[in-house]
């Protein structure tokens, strides 16, 4: 059930929440279309734990997976050698999934029935390849995400609790790429 659909009362609390940090290994495909214009589709699965803040603050809220495929068109600049740098600019749709609320008292509180919406956000990137031979090299990008999704909850079974979850996370990554 996405937030705009559930109806709650004008005395509901509204509140905001982040989520953990989290390492993990990403794919990041690339298909030139010209030697300095790419697309590229990035793509990982990751778990985050999330935190009240605002009106709830350090409320353990949950946690929640994310597929976050992010599609960029690239401009790769290419007067410069081994070093190639490049831009990027696209959007990202973020799909949560294993959502489960925590259940655990905080303040006289506990979280229920979380729900938290998918959502499409816009990215910009920035990066550069430095190659070693024609055909492998060395990767360092950085990406930026604005993603905000809506949420509910409820706390202590009868408290409907709604927000934003402010993630606006940045990606940066570092790899080995190999050019077909």
């Amino acid at each position: 059930m996405s937030l705009a659909s559930r109806s709650c009362p004008p005395r509901t609390p509204r509140s905001r929440s982040a989520i953990s940090d989290q390492v993990i290994p990403e794919l990041d495909i690339s298909y030139f279309f010209t030697r300095n214009i790419a697309a590229e589709l990035i793509l990982g699965v990751t778990t985050h734990h999330i935190i009240g803040t605002g009106t709830l603050n350090g409320l353990d809220i949950g946690k929640a997976s994310l597929l976050p495929p992010t599609l960029t068109l690239q401009y790769h600049f290419t007067d410069f050698g081994a070093f190639k740098p490049y831009v990027g600019a696209g959007i990202n749709y973020t799909v949560f999934f294993n959502q489960s609320a925590a259940n655990t008292p905080f303040a006289g509180l506990v979280v229920t029935d979380l729900r938290i919406s998918n959502q499409v956000a816009p990215a910009v990137q920035f990066g550069f390849d430095y190659m070693l031979d024609p055909h492998w090299g060395l990767n360092f990008d950085v990406k930026k995400l604005w993603l905000r999704p809506s949420y509910s909850a409820l706390a202590n079974n009868t408290i409907p609790v709604f927000g934003h979850a402010n993630m606006d996370p940045w990606l940066v990554s570092g790899g080995i790429a190999y050019k077909f």
